[in-house]
């Protein structure tokens, strides 16, 4: 009976903390709808964790920047210009 307990909570615990339960990855739906125009690098990387991938490119004017999370089949993608999220993309919560 203890050890069921012990399950549930740590169950509990990684949903509390937004993560996939079976993958303990940071891309759930919940946490991609925090991101927002605007933010910071850092400040998505808190949410999310480290990309699974990144790319830059010199604009000229500006800098762009596309990190790319996966998780299995699901994916989001965030565009920063000059470190800041410009736009973002998922397949999340589509079936």
């Amino acid at each position: 009976m203890k050890r069921i307990s012990a399950g549930l909570l740590a169950i509990l615990l990684l949903t509390a903390c937004h993560r996939n339960v079976l993958t303990g990855s940071k891309l759930t739906l919940d946490n991609y709808n925090q991101i927002s125009t605007g933010m910071s690098k850092a400040q998505v990387e808190k949410i999310l964790g480290p990309p699974k991938s990144m790319e830059t490119k010199d604009m000229l004017i500006f800098k762009k920047t596309i990190w790319r999370y996966e998780d299995g089949q699901k994916f989001a993608q965030i565009t920063f210009k000059n470190d800041e999220v410009d736009s973002k993309n998922t397949n999340l919560g589509r079936q």
